[in-house]
């Protein structure tokens, strides 16, 4: 039994949101690179990717200072040099995308949802500045509606405002939603949201076993989401489902709707 048979017997969600790093795409040698690039300027030894590898996903201010600390936990990092050593990072990383690849199935789900209807949402923790271009450089950012970064809204994973924002946007009720992602970041803000979270095991999870996070399910492939596993006669029916506007679907939301942004959060948070 696929997962979408399990946990929405018989239809489809409305709404899938998705994480990127880690549930997507493989970025960690990219981001090792530009960390190692950050250390070295700043006269450190580089720390290599297994490192990285367990530092990633809190966004990128975090991944510095972990960098920086050499540990998961930051604590004791200078603020000044933390800034200085962002502002390397993000010139290291600003067009360093060559190493980062799509999870084997990723597209196929997304090109499966996108056929059934289902609306498509972006949330990651990953800046904004660098969201775009990566998912251009991957020809997957088309299957979004909706893009959000960890700078998009004042808040980020694991709280749940991105998550809230855009099922607002979409009319989409939690019962309706799915969350899919890689780390408790994620797991932690689809609980908080009240929407049924997929995690993936090869994620990025700070070393630890997504299934300690108790998720809603957790896959090894995207494509284990799918009836039949991408077989094309595969159907679910999608109840009350709310078709794209035509031409270019994608929004990404900026910091030229901050006002609004933090305003309706506030409704919805007094409605929630």
């Amino acid at each position: 039994m696929s997962g979408f048979e399990q946990l929405f017997p018989g239809r489809l969600p409305r709404l899938v949101m998705f994480d990127l790093d880690g549930t997507l795409v493989d970025s960690v040698p990219d981001l090792a690179a530009a960390v190692d690039d950050m250390l070295l300027k700043l006269g450190r030894p580089p720390a290599g990717i297994e490192s990285v590898r367990e530092w990633v996903g809190n966004g990128v201010q975090m991944l510095v200072r972990r960098a920086l600390a050499n540990s998961l936990d930051p604590e004791g990092v200078d603020d000044v040099e933390a800034e200085h050593a962002l502002e390397l990072f993000n010139v290291a990383y600003e067009d360093g995308h060559a190493l980062t690849v799509v999870y084997p199935g990723a597209r196929e789900t997304l090109k499966w949802l996108h056929k059934q209807g289902v609306e498509m949402a972006l949330i990651t923790n990953k800046p904004e500045r660098f969201v775009a271009p990566l998912l251009d450089q991957m020809k997957i950012g088309r299957y979004f509606r909706w893009i959000i970064g960890g700078d998009t809204l004042p808040q980020k994973k694991p709280d749940p405002a991105a998550l809230f924002f855009v099922m607002k946007m979409a009319s989409v009720p939690a019962s309706q939603s799915l969350f899919v992602g890689d780390s408790r970041s994620d797991v932690l803000a689809a609980k908080a949201a009240g929407v049924k979270c997929v995690a993936l095991s090869y994620g990025y999870n700070h070393g630890r076993p997504i299934a300690e996070e108790s998720p809603a399910l957790v896959i090894d492939d995207l494509r284990q989401l799918i009836p039949g596993c991408l077989d094309p006669a595969a159907e679910i029916t999608l109840p009350d489902a709310v078709p794209s506007p035509p031409g270019n679907s994608i929004v990404v939301v900026t910091r030229k709707l901050w006002m609004k942004v933090i305003k309706a959060l506030a409704r919805w948070r007094w409605r929630a």
